[in-house]
């Protein structure tokens, strides 16, 4: 077989694997339980593993999605009825629902079933009971199908980590009893901070990730969207603040192609092709931003979309400037964060000029990120090339991907000869 071939296939089972792989450890985690989730993820991967050697030496079935429902379904009832798990934990909790009848012990993945298992997964990955720091982890795994070490890059640590986090995490699940269900109409509302939250996450992970191989990971922005999409089909939870969590994704996932280089590089704000935003992007943010400003409520998410929506627009004026400013007020009122004060720090610059600024700067203690030393450069740089210079030295030392590093050194070498 050609090795031309080959790769392709392998790109391509990689993709529907984490289009795939999530839809089907929910649909049979619903009908199984919870408590067999590590089952369900061991036969979708065994699933996937024969499809990668059937598909080598055969090439493609005429329906790939199909034949790898068919498989599942398969080798998970086999599983199930040989081993009496059916028998013994499922049918016995079935008796009690007079929804579901024992002859309904097929996983059902149909379009509509598969959306209702995964809304109702990532509510349970999102409840209280697991720690903060698993559910996003959980969220990646089970809702995003990325494999351990895409995980353990997201977050900057080994594969070990994860696998014991994820494990704990699991063990929570059955331990707690968490149920594959929608929680009441209150909990609902309750639960849907930290599924906004995790989802939030997600997309910052992806936007401007910790990964040492880019800035950018595409692939996680897109899963956070298509998550934060599926909220938005269900009347309870298709509220204000969910849209302008939508509206800033959409927002900034406009500018990707004119945020990256063909090298990778990152391309700041200000040297950005604006030819190269994404229009329908901008105006699907505007219309979830039109659905967000209804009722009382005003979350962080309102507030970050405005800003995100007000850099979609490419002229320098100072009207925009103000608007920025004034939402990053609000912003830190709402919830301070160090990221947050040095975004308003770089509004402020804009607004009132460098001198006013660095009095700003002076009060803040960030001295611990290379984007504080970053900024002050850009405002000394009319001011005092030395000091300049010495702050980029200062955060090329704290820059922790190659990337950071090298988009410092870019700005040393344009601030030294030009």
């Amino acid at each position: 077989m050609p090795i031309l071939f080959i790769m392709n296939e392998q790109h391509y089972l990689k993709g529907i694997f984490q289009q795939e792989f999530a839809k089907m450890v929910a649909v049979i985690s619903k009908l199984y339980g919870l408590q067999h989730i590590e089952i369900a993820e061991d036969i979708v991967s065994e699933t996937f593993l024969l499809a990668a050697e059937s598909w080598g030496m055969k090439g493609l079935p005429p329906n790939p999605v199909a034949w790898l429902y068919t498989v599942a379904k398969q080798k998970m009832l086999y599983h199930f009825r040989r081993s009496k798990i059916f028998e013994v934990n499922v049918a016995p909790e079935w008796k009690h629902s007079a929804a579901i009848t024992i002859e309904n012990d097929q996983p059902d993945f149909s379009e509509e079933n598969i959306r209702d298992s995964q809304l109702q997964m990532l509510f349970a990955v999102c409840d209280p009971a697991i720690a903060s720091e698993a559910q996003i982890g959980l969220a990646l795994r089970i809702l995003c199908g990325f494999g351990i070490e895409e995980i353990a890059e997201a977050f900057l640590t080994n594969k070990e980590t994860i696998n014991k986090r994820l494990y704990r995490a699991k063990e929570r699940l059955r331990t707690e009893g968490i149920k594959m269900e929608l929680p009441s109409a209150y909990q609902l509302q309750v639960r849907l901070d930290n599924v906004l939250h995790v989802i939030y996450l997600l997309f910052n992970e992806g936007y401007y990730s910790r990964s040492a191989n880019g800035i950018l990971r595409k692939e996680l922005c897109i899963e956070a969207i298509r998550l934060g999409i599926m909220l938005t089909e269900y009347p309870l939870i298709d509220v204000p603040k969910t849209n302008a969590l939508m509206a800033l994704m959409c927002f900034h996932a406009s500018r990707f192609d004119a945020r990256q280089n063909s090298d990778d590089t990152i391309v700041l704000y200000d040297e950005q092709d604006d030819s190269m935003w994404n229009r329908e992007l901008i105006d699907r943010g505007i219309v979830y931003l039109s659905k967000s400003a209804t009722g009382p409520e005003i979350s962080s998410y309102h507030l970050e979309a405005r800003i995100a929506y007000w850099h979609c627009i490419k002229e320098d004026t100072q009207k925009k400037w103000e608007e920025i400013l004034s939402l990053y007020d609000q912003l830190l009122q709402l919830n301070y964060s160090p990221t947050v004060a040095l975004n308003r720090l770089f509004a402020i610059y804009k607004v009132q000029g460098a001198d006013v600024a660095l009095n700003e700067a002076a009060k803040l203690e960030i001295e611990h990120t290379h984007f504080y030393f970053v900024l002050l450069a850009e405002l000394y740089k009319s001011k005092d090339t030395n000091k300049a210079l010495a702050s980029l030295e200062q955060a090329l030392e704290l820059a922790k991907t190659e990337t950071e590093r090298q988009l410092v050194k870019k700005k040393i070498e344009e601030l030294r000869y030009n």
